[in-house]
């Protein structure tokens, strides 16, 4: 039957499978939900402010602050086109993979 719901054999009436109401685990895990996107995003922004500061390039990515050096007056749109730096962005993200699986035993 369209709907969810189920015809009951007593009656005729009515009978709902499944009971629409908010329980504290569904709350719980929306907020673990919420706050697990809040701290990718987070972390997005974090990791991509570094790896675009001046001192982290100069340190780590010398060759790609001499070209941003470079085009100063350019946007800063397709400016940091190393694969290296892409590699390491990524890897920050998979080892973050594999540290909750490693943590979620502890």
């Amino acid at each position: 039957m369209a709907g969810g719901g189920t015809v009951s054999d007593k009656g005729g009436a009515r009978a709902e499978l499944y009971e629409h109401r908010i329980t504290s685990y569904f709350v719980f895990a929306c907020i673990v939900a919420a706050l697990g996107g809040s701290l990718f995003g987070y972390d997005l922004g974090i990791s991509g402010g570094v790896t675009s500061m001046d001192s982290f390039l100069k340190e780590f990515f010398p060759e790609i602050y001499k070209r941003k050096q470079e085009h100063l007056e350019e946007t800063d749109y397709c400016k940091y086109d190393s694969q290296i730096l892409t590699l390491f962005t990524s890897s920050l993200y998979f080892a973050a993979l594999i540290s909750t699986f490693l943590a979620s035993h502890c």
